[in-house]
């Protein structure tokens, strides 16, 4: 029998898997900078900075939805791709145990931390009531997320992206929804967003397990979830690239936070206004992110079951198409950067003209190279779902962990708060030149496996 992955023209299959995960993507940033909106304009900029300090636990959250996710997905669709319909499901079912387990091990860890962890992560004395009352409840949700997040990977490997984004919107929407009745109408404060917040995951985790547990494209039954030391390492190498950019990201942010109070209180701006802005910054740049993650996520089937069945010329083709689609958000998202850096911090609520203008420039300076942005992810992703995880590794690692963070803890040294500015285009710039260093070598070994395949057809 026939799969569509192996048989559709790539650009329609393309765009068939790649809306719905941007949609998704773009959901799961947008509980984060509903939030900030609302917490901004009923709370304050402390506030604002207190969810700053709690949301690398978030993105914790997102790399281990993403390692087992985006490892099962692709384990998955090399299977099928293969013909091996047995394995297959069990990959399925090894990535659901280790979604769940993984879930349920963060929201205790946290629980058990939660005042050490937001010190560690650059609470000060203003801000630290907020993020403990928020985090606290925050991580009741934390099961859900990890669950709905990786468990979307796996119900788009099945074929069912539309259902995937559904899950999704439905939480945004119900947080969206709860936000200002639970902050300003009922009085509830940063309690209020925590609760929505949650409520919101809990809906979306539930659709995402109500689905799994119905696959689609093979039967799962009770062995499949069973866990398997090589099957959890298999989904491990393979969401390993997603993981370490998100862990990244999250060291990034805990380091960014310590060194912006730490800087900021030897500047004109203070410990709280760079802290704020910072958060803001980074939550509006996840927007444009998560949208070229979603791109990327869109290729990870298509791309995983043609290098499977040896297509090598359609492996290439999607890559070619993700990549030039990513590239047009991240310059639209560099044009909105640079253009409206005032409007979009005003979206957060009010501040001193200081705030403003600490905030127009770091977004003009920080974002600066925005436009190429897109090229790493979805290389990275590229890699990762042809089953070279290495390569996927060594690249989803560049931009955060190679280049930022020590640029991060240098360059202050010698300016200061413009120290932190500039370490964001540097990293950027650094990471896409490697990121098409590695895909044009890349091109060229696939173009000989495609020659060589036809030659062996020819015979």
């Amino acid at each position: 029998m026939n799969n569509r992955l192996g048989e559709e023209k790539v650009g329609k299959l393309l765009l068939q898997f790649a809306v719905p995960s941007v949609i998704s993507m773009l959901v799961s940033a947008l509980y984060n900078i509903v939030d900030q909106i609302f917490i901004g304009n009923g709370i304050g900029m402390n506030g604002n900075a207190a969810t700053n300090v709690a949301f690398p636990l978030s993105t914790l959250c997102t790399s281990l939805a993403l390692l087992f996710g985006i490892g099962g997905a692709a384990s998955f669709n090399l299977n099928m791709g293969a013909g091996e319909r047995k394995e297959a499901s069990k990959y399925v079912g090894n990535a659901v145990f280790l979604l769940v387990s993984s879930g349920i091990l963060v929201c205790l860890l946290v629980r058990v931390f939660l005042h050490p962890l937001m010190l560690l992560f650059g609470a000060t004395k203003d801000t630290l009531d907020y993020a403990l009352e928020y985090t606290a409840i925050t991580s009741f949700g934390f099961p859900f997320l990890i669950l709905s997040t990786g468990g979307s990977a796996l119900v788009r490997a099945d074929g069912s992206p539309r259902f995937s984004m559904f899950c999704m919107l439905t939480g945004a929407v119900i947080n969206t929804i709860l936000d200002p009745l639970f902050i300003f109408s009922f009085n509830m404060g940063m309690a209020g967003a925590a609760w929505a917040t949650v409520l919101g995951q809990i809906v979306s985790g539930c659709m995402v397990l109500g689905y799994l547990l119905r696959f689609r494209s093979v039967s799962l039954t009770r062995e499949c979830f069973m866990p398997n030391l090589r099957h959890c390492l298999r989904i491990a190498a393979l969401g390993a690239s997603n993981c370490f950019n998100q862990i990244a990201m999250m060291v990034v942010q805990i380091v960014m936070n310590n060194t912006m109070t730490y800087y900021g209180a030897m500047s004109v701006y203070g410990q709280e206004i760079p802290l704020a802005c910072s958060g803001i910054i980074n939550k509006v740049n996840m927007i444009a992110f998560s949208l070229v993650i979603g791109i990327s996520q869109g290729l990870q089937p298509i791309t995983s079951f043609n290098y499977g069945a040896q297509k090598y010329g359609r492996v290439w083709s999607s890559y070619r198409l993700a990549v030039t689609a990513g590239t047009v958000i991240s310059v639209l998202s560099f044009l909105c950067f640079q253009i409206f850096p005032r409007q979009i911090i005003s979206l957060f609520g009010s501040g001193s003209e200081a705030y403003f203008t600490f905030a127009e420039r770091y977004f003009r300076v920080f974002l600066f190279f925005t436009f190429i942005n897109g090229i790493q992810p979805i290389t990275s992703n590229f890699f990762t779902a042809m089953g070279k995880a290495p390569k996927g590794i060594l690249i989803s690692l560049t931009r955060q962990v190679i280049f930022l963070l020590p640029l991060l803890v240098i360059l202050p040294l010698f300016w200061g708060l413009e120290g932190v500015m500039f370490a964001g285009p540097i990293s950027d710039c650094a990471a896409a030149v490697l990121a098409i260093l590695l895909v044009v070598r890349e091109r060229g070994h696939l173009h000989r496996l495609e020659a060589e395949k036809n030659m062996e057809e020819k015979a």
